[in-house]
């Protein structure tokens, strides 16, 4: 009988697959460890905020249950983090409040590079007239003030924005607004990158053999922009946190009774020499989950953009 023949990989390539996942993992824990360290902070908040009724098991942590005898006290056994002004468990709050930032924070930036893929990569790839109407229009949008456009923004489509996939509107005003202004200034990087991209031998190569433009853009820029994209993307989540929670302090972000960490901080500045944890503590997660955001998207970044790669 003929014994059967196992293609083997070529002399000097090494073999991918599942395997190799955790020596890849161990890798970019020594490389990059404060990057490793926003990891496992990201990952926590992700878990918090789909299922934030696992990271609080005790009966008292609810964050909509009120009790006035229990007001404004600090942390304790039943209340880790303490409770506000109406007796509300604030570490709960705090929990709860992760689900509304990650989904503001991932929803602002995945329509804000959807938008500036498309327009960068359309702008960049044609070039000549259309691209300089259309770089005069994104220098219209960069020039304007983004906190008083947001507030605009927000205070015209709250109320008229209906409630979808079980977003509020007062949210999708939020991420529609913080979006649109967050794809102007990234949709000229990604432009400059499929400006260079389009001069490429193999895109030449394409037209010459007679792709359509649609499909030299979807099929050989687009993709070589991944990387660009997912590393802009994970360095503005956690800008679009602090935006969000900028808003909720000035009152035009969340609205009561939702959890919101910026609601939160407003909420403890009449609080701040009786019980000085109301400031703290959703002080700490803002400054945590932008934090861990950043050093996750430096590492992702040094990672991927090859012009780093034989600098570590």
């Amino acid at each position: 009988m003929a014994k059967a023949v196992t293609a083997s990989p070529p002399v000097g390539q090494k073999r991918t697959g599942l395997s190799d996942v955790p020596r890849q993992t161990l890798r970019f824990i020594r490389r990059y460890p404060l990057g490793a360290i926003g990891a496992m902070f990201v990952i926590l908040l992700i878990g918090a905020a789909a299922v934030p009724w696992a990271f609080t098991p005790l009966e008292s942590q609810d964050p909509l249950n009120q009790s006035i005898v229990e007001r404004l006290q600090g942390p304790s056994a039943s209340h880790w983090f303490g409770t506000d002004e109406l007796g509300r468990d604030l570490y709960s709050r705090i929990v709860y409040g992760a689900r509304t930032s990650i989904v503001i924070g991932f929803g602002v930036v995945l329509l804000a590079k959807v938008l500036a893929v498309i327009f960068g990569t359309v702008s960049g790839y044609y070039g000549g007239k259309f691209d300089s109407i259309f770089q005069r229009v994104i220098d219209i949008g960069i020039a304007i003030p983004g906190l008083v456009f947001i507030i605009i923004v927000v205070q015209a489509l709250a109320t008229r924005l209906p409630t979808i996939g079980g977003l509020q509107p007062d949210i999708l005003a939020i991420i529609l607004s913080v979006a649109v202004l967050s794809s102007t200034s990234s949709s000229r990087t990604i432009r400059g990158v499929a400006l260079s991209l389009r001069e490429e031998q193999y895109v030449e190569a394409a037209r010459a053999l007679g792709a359509t433009d649609r499909r030299i853009m979807s099929r050989h820029i687009v993709p070589n922009l991944f990387a660009v994209v997912i590393v802009a993307a994970s360095l503005q989540v956690g800008g679009a946190v602090l935006l969000e929670s900028s808003l909720s302090f000035l009152g035009y972000g969340v609205q009561p009774p939702a959890p919101s960490w910026g609601r939160m901080l407003n909420d403890a500045r009449s609080q701040l020499t009786k019980a000085p944890h109301l400031a703290i503590f959703p002080g700490l997660a803002v400054f945590i989950t932008v934090f861990s955001f950043n050093m996750l998207g430096d590492a992702l970044r040094d990672k991927l953009d090859p012009r780093l790669r034989g600098s570590n």
